[in-house]
């Protein structure tokens, strides 16, 4: 007899891990099976993506190409055509791939062991032949084994899933469900399922059949049927719905907990299908170790902080990934939003912006409450109950001098004075002004930048000096040279003071004074000037001590009528040298003459270049002192030859022209000057040299050639001379 039971064991279910091969699946069946066929003995995890390739089943000496094995491609189940037999073969070894056109493996190999279960059908033993004649009745009435089936199994409706039967005739067969599912039996006793299931909705049934007759009595007990729904990952994971922002305070610890995660899987619990993992995604990956903001706990879904500190005032948005199927290929997932927010806490302490102020001056006269600074100080909290500040006068010099004013939601603080000043009995004060936060500090405490000194100096009040007159005035005429001496300015106050003299508004500069002794000179010759005319500049006469106490007064000038000219007298001056491109030296030009005729007494003598408009310019002529003066290039390039500079040189009201001969040359690196000179006699000039350089070359050339040509005549004639005129050597 056959049993209409089948064993089906999962000995081995294989984990997907990255580059290993599947463990080995074994499955096991008993012999001579006598139910319906094809029989369906396992399912196989295929990728998502089996629709692009095409499942192959081979087994060892490719038997299992034409043996009693096949795969449903719909529904990815192993089964069997017929029933086994062990005598036969005990076991078949399997192997499931999925295989694209051009043969590439996409999954798998996938092995699989099919053991045949022994059933008592053979005699063993001793044995003895006797004839009896027995009638039996099969009892097929028996317990069916529970049916597995995947929800969602893609197949033909309805489909057939187990059979019953009731040896005898009239008999019909009722079928109940527990809860009521989408099952029917056939008067045949097969058993259908009518359409797909869902494990969701629910995991398990309970069939009952009945065998009747035709009046509806039963023959027997029900026979029970449990039907497992077997679960596929057919639901995507479900995120919390996104709540207000999470508060974090600022400098929180690494490892605090920001939040924890719990996504929902509508799959059978407890499954992979069910089982979810995490990832963060957003605003930094998985893959930076280093240097994260937050780290998400991949079981449990905690979210807690990482090693990089967070500021005040970030809004963040976190993305984290939930993931089915303990995030193996081909899962679902679901993104989940977490916002964070960074409150922020009291641990930046005030700073003034500047430590050091001043030196402020102030005069001794100052009257009290005048604001002497303006601090400012600032804080990096962004919470307003934070940025509170208090101030106070940490150390002064003399206390009770200055004071405080600020408003309390301000970071401005004005140091005003309290008391009168005095420079004999302090010139100068030092004032350190301290900033503290009015809310508790977190952290540190102030650094240095809490403090800000302000240094005040007293100055001494003193009067203005005073000059001899309010207003002053020269004349000169248009003619008179340059250094000729107008006035003095002088001082008439009693006090013993050291002034120093300056002009104001000499726009041709055709003025200069002595800054100590207050001497007025004409700087330069009065080009421009007409007689009757007047010029004005403004004396201005500084303390030396004291620079801020100043006075001025105007200085007038009036134009007078050139005297006559004397008739100017050239006379020569030795030549000198000087070079091109200009070098820094020069010639210097004497006033006096040994001649009396050309000097009536000794300086001091004023100096000045002739008028031609080409000597002003490429000439410069300097006073060095009362009788010397000193010429030098104004140009850096002059021609090299030989330049006659004309020279003016005036004393009292007599007037001389110096005709001064300056060689312009080109000088070497020592600045001495090289001149041109001509050819030397007995050497040989250039056009020779060459010459006899080429002529040396060409019988070189020509006795060159002869040899070349002596050589090539002889090889020629031996090689024309007949073999056997060529003498044997001798043999030892």
């Amino acid at each position: 007899m056959v049993p209409a039971w089948l064993w089906l064991l999962c000995v081995s279910v294989p984990q997907a891990l990255p580059e290993a091969q599947p463990a080995e699946l074994s499955v096991e069946i008993p012999e001579n099976y006598g139910g319906n066929f094809p029989l369906y003995l396992t399912k196989l995890l295929l990728p998502r993506e089996g629709a692009e390739g095409q499942i192959m089943l081979s087994g060892d000496s490719g038997k299992a190409a034409q043996g009693p094995f096949a795969m449903d491609p719909d529904s990815g189940f192993l089964l069997v055509t017929r029933a086994l037999d062990r005598e036969e073969q005990a076991e078949y070894q399997l192997q499931v791939t999925l295989e694209t056109q051009d043969r590439r493996v996409l999954w798998g190999p996938q092995p699989v062991l099919v053991r045949v279960k022994d059933e008592n059908d053979q005699a063993s033993g001793h044995q003895a032949i006797a004839t009896v004649e027995v009638s039996i009745i099969e009892n097929t009435w028996v317990p069916l084994e529970p049916i597995h089936l995947a929800e969602n199994l893609k197949v033909l409706y309805p489909h057939h899933i187990a059979q019953v039967h009731w040896s005898g005739d009239d008999v019909h067969y009722r079928l109940e469900s527990q809860p009521l599912g989408p099952f029917d039996v056939d008067a045949e006793g097969n058993l259908y399922v009518t359409r797909e299931l869902d494990t969701e909705a629910q995991a398990e049934y309970v069939l009952q059949v009945w065998a009747q007759n035709s009046r509806g009595e039963d023959y027997a007990a029900p026979l029970e049927l449990h039907v497992l729904v077997m679960d596929e990952n057919d639901n995507v994971p479900v995120c919390p719905p996104r709540g207000p922002a999470v508060s974090i305070p600022e400098l929180s610890p690494p490892g605090t907990e920001v939040t924890r995660l719990s996504a929902e899987d509508a799959d059978a619990p407890g499954s992979p299908n069910s089982h979810i993992v995490y990832q963060l995604l957003s605003p930094e990956s998985e893959d930076e170790v280093e240097g994260r903001a937050f780290q998400v706990d991949p079981t449990s879904g905690s979210v807690t902080l990482g090693a990089l500190p967070l500021q005040a005032g970030q809004n963040i948005l976190l993305l984290v990934l939930a993931m089915d199927l303990a995030g193996a290929e081909g899962g679902f997932s679901s993104t989940c939003e977490v916002e964070v927010e960074v409150t922020d806490i009291n641990d930046h302490a005030p700073e003034f912006t500047t430590s050091q102020i001043g030196p402020i001056s102030l005069p001794e006269d100052v009257e009290p409450g005048t604001l002497v600074a303006m601090l400012t100080a600032t804080d990096a909290d962004l919470e307003p109950a934070f940025r509170l500040m208090d101030f106070a006068i940490e150390r002064e010099d003399t206390e009770g001098t200055f004071d405080l004013d600020w408003e309390p939601d301000s970071g401005h603080v004005g140091l005003r004075l309290c008391k009168n000043l005095s420079y004999e009995a302090a010139p100068s004060h030092k004032v350190v002004v301290v900033v503290r936060s009015v809310a508790e500090l977190v952290g540190p405490g102030p650094g240095p930048g809490a403090t800000a000194t302000v240094t005040v100096l007293v100055e001494r009040v003193m009067p203005p000096p005073k000059l001899d007159q309010e207003r002053y005035e020269a004349s000169v005429p248009i003619s008179a040279p340059a250094g000729s001496l107008l006035l003095t300015i002088q001082s008439s106050d009693p006090i013993s003071r050291c002034l120093r003299f300056s002009l104001v508004n000499d726009s041709e500069g055709w003025l200069c004074i002595e800054k100590v002794s207050g001497e007025v000179h004409t700087a330069q010759s009065l080009q421009g000037a007409q007689p009757g005319d007047t010029y004005t500049v403004l004396v201005e006469a500084q303390d030396t001590d004291e620079p801020r106490l100043s006075t001025s007064a105007p200085l007038v000038i009036h134009f007078l009528k050139a005297p006559p000219a004397p008739a100017l007298t050239p006379a020569p001056v030795p030549s000198r040298y000087l070079c091109t491109p200009r070098q820094d030296h020069g010639v210097i030009v004497s006033g006096p003459s040994k001649d009396s005729d050309l000097a009536s007494g000794h300086g001091p003598y004023s100096f000045a270049l002739g008028p031609n408009p080409t000597v002003q310019r490429d000439w410069r002529l300097q006073t060095l002192n009362g009788s010397h003066a000193y010429l030098t290039l104004a140009l850096h390039w002059v021609e090299p030859r030989e330049h006659i500079i004309p020279v003016v040189v005036s004393h009292n009201a007599q007037m001389w022209q110096l005709l001064v001969r300056v060689i312009v040359c080109r000088c070497n690196v020592e600045g001495q000057c090289m001149r041109k000179v001509g050819r030397m006699k007995g050497m040989p000039t250039k056009l020779s040299a060459v010459g006899i350089l080429v002529g040396t070359l060409l019988a070189i050339g020509i006795f060159l050639i002869l040899i070349f040509t002596h050589r090539t005549l002889s090889r020629k004639k031996d090689l024309d001379q007949p073999a056997d005129s060529v003498p044997l050597k001798a043999t030892v």
